[in-house]
């Protein structure tokens, strides 16, 4: 009786650890998809993030794909000139070291 109750948890570990490891986020494809959805590497000029927020100037704003970005997980994009304020939430400081390994 008591091995069958040890089988159940043991087997309920196992679903909520797969569970888990499902749903983490891979930052690093993260930061590669972002980069091509604001038009490759070639036309960043220059970024910086600000806590939650990242901000990128870019040589052709028409490149970005800001339906793409929303759907990467952005919670708002704001276009000014050849910018894009990204707001990220708090995936911004994992994808801002990814980015910084990717220039």
């Amino acid at each position: 009786m008591r091995i069958e109750y040890i089988i159940v948890i043991l087997i309920g570990l196992v679903i909520a650890i797969a569970i888990t490891r499902s749903k983490k986020k891979d930052f690093k494809l993260e930061a590669n998809k972002l980069i091509m959805l604001l038009g490759g590497k070639d036309n960043v000029i220059d970024y910086q993030f600000n806590k939650s927020r990242f901000v990128v100037n870019l040589k052709d704003i028409s490149k970005a794909n800001k339906e793409g970005i929303q759907k990467l997980g952005a919670h708002g994009i704001v276009e000014i000139d050849n910018q894009l304020k990204i707001i990220l939430g708090n995936d911004a400081k994992q994808i801002k070291k990814y980015i910084n390994d990717l220039r």
